[in-house]
């Protein structure tokens, strides 16, 4: 996380949050996991949803090379609005949603 001189913690997350946010396609893609069950069917393979969504399968939806969404994945994770699981050699990501509701709280009392 980067600081910038005077400004309170909560103010350094929510920047961190909206450069994550900044690009569509993450947004997107943090939309899709919303509900994995119904914007992946196509993508789904055997994983269970409880593990998350498999890069490949992001991957595929977006329509973008596996580096590209790996470098988006590793952004939202590190403004906290991902988990990652790692199941052998595939990660997985699903929503930080306690993370997601904290960030909303912080949002609503900063402006």
């Amino acid at each position: 996380m980067t600081t910038h001189a005077g400004s309170p913690p909560e103010v350094e997350q929510l920047l961190d949050v909206f450069k994550a946010l900044a690009n569509p396609v993450r947004l997107r893609i943090l939309g899709w996991l919303r509900d994995p069950v119904e914007n992946f069917r196509e993508e789904r393979g055997p994983v269970e949803v409880e593990a998350g969504v498999c890069v490949t399968h992001i991957q595929a939806k977006a329509g973008l090379a596996q580096s590209t969404v790996s470098a988006y994945m590793a952004s939202l994770q590190r403004a906290g609005l991902v988990r990652a699981t790692r199941l052998g050699k595939w990660t997985h990501y699903r929503r930080d949603e306690e993370r997601i509701a904290r960030i909303v709280e912080i949002l609503g009392h900063s402006l």
